[in-house]
């Protein structure tokens, strides 16, 4: 019997829908391969709900995400909404779906392909071999807190940000990055600010106390300034970066030039585990964005996007094989030469978004090891 996945897929805004429409190709051929199907539906999230209905999150959605066992994010946002001053953007739909599906623990791994390493605006011998996971908070800190705001007019404009985090908040997220270094080459670096900041020194304490139920997994502590240093002096040192809302934001994106291009890396914002601890809800998107100015050119490279559904394949739907294949496959098309314009190729030699899928479905094996 066909085992049978539900993805919720949202495109969303620019790049979004072509990179989406393109994973999804790779994974209707990695299903036929490997024995299963994925049903689908289809939600509009960021600009284009807004647009369509008002709202950058939809009634429904939500729920429509809650009821799949995973979601697909292409990506949201663009110059069309840029007004700060518009009281609905398109960040809202994302940081909706964050809160409204409980997705705590954002997992951005980074690493550097050898073929890749030239790409990158740091030397080659500085970044190869770099191999870590960015494991970022979700649905605290400063992005959530209240009071937030502004009021008053010129010469009297003022704001408010509310940074807030509880001992539960922390400690769960903790645990998600302890459990991961368990499998990876235990070690964890938590990155905050608690010389500053009265949240950095709760996170501090409270990641010290749940490191001491992982007696095999060694902890250090780091300040973010001094992180985001060491990021680009010797990024080998890391294995799990584990580190607040906005730090997290900030970090995974400078790490993002370790790996060559920001079109290569992919995430996976995890919840609870449910009742079956080999599937667990997920919501995978690109880190890239929405990338307005080449929207609609057929340009974008999707292997963020496809390494993204190779987690969902993993996490949320229990075919760890599968998953393993598409991660090879997309090596392999690398190693090969594929490339796509921001991986440094130029426009006679570049693929564009539905070629560099399809190069990757022609390395995807029929059952067992990847076609070379």
């Amino acid at each position: 019997m066909t085992r049978s996945h539900t993805l919720a897929v949202l495109p969303g805004d620019g790049v979004g829908p072509e990179v989406v429409a393109a994973a999804l190709h790779v994974l209707d051929e990695t299903g036929a391969r490997f024995g299963f199907e994925v049903r689908r539906g289809e939600h509009l999230v960021g600009g284009a709900a807004i647009d369509a209905t008002g709202s950058a999150l939809p009634d429904g959605v939500v729920d429509a995400c809650r009821r799949a066992d995973a979601a697909l994010l292409g990506a949201v946002g663009g110059p069309k909404w840029d007004d700060p001053r518009a009281a609905v953007r398109p960040e809202q739909g994302l940081l909706g779906l964050r809160k409204g599906l409980n997705l705590y623990a954002n997992l951005r791994p980074v690493r550097v392909m050898e073929a890749l390493a030239q790409f990158s605006t740091l030397r080659e011998e500085v970044i190869t071999g770099s191999d870590f996971v960015v494991v970022r908070e979700l649905t605290g800190g400063l992005y959530f807190g209240q009071p937030q705001g502004r009021e008053g007019e010129p010469p009297e404009r003022s704001a408010v940000d509310t940074c807030r985090y509880t001992e539960a908040e922390v400690e769960r997220v903790a645990r998600v990055a302890f459990e991961l270094a368990r499998q990876r080459r235990r070690r964890v670096c938590s990155v905050d600010k608690q010389n500053v900041l009265a949240t950095s020194r709760l996170w501090r304490e409270v990641v010290s106390e749940v490191g001491r139920d992982y007696p095999d997994v060694v902890l250090m502590h780091q300040l973010v300034d001094s992180c985001a240093m060491q990021l680009v002096r010797d990024p080998r040192q890391f294995d799990v970066l584990l580190t607040e809302n906005l730090f997290g934001d900030i970090l995974s994106d400078e790490a993002a030039m370790i790996a060559g291009s920001m079109g290569m890396l992919s995430s996976a914002s995890l919840g609870d585990a449910g009742d079956d601890p080999r599937k667990r809800f997920g919501l995978y998107e690109p880190v890239h964005g929405s990338a307005p100015d080449i929207a609609g050119q057929g340009l974008a490279n999707p292997l963020a996007t496809i390494l993204s559904l190779a987690h969902c394949l993993r996490i949320s739907f229990d075919e760890p094989d599968a998953a393993q294949a598409v991660e090879d496959a997309v090596e392999e098309a690398v190693n090969q030469g594929a490339r796509t314009r921001d991986l440094g190729a130029d426009d006679d030699r570049a693929l564009g978004t539905m070629a560099m899928a399809e190069r990757v479905v022609e390395l995807l094996p029929l059952g067992g090891a990847v076609r070379r």
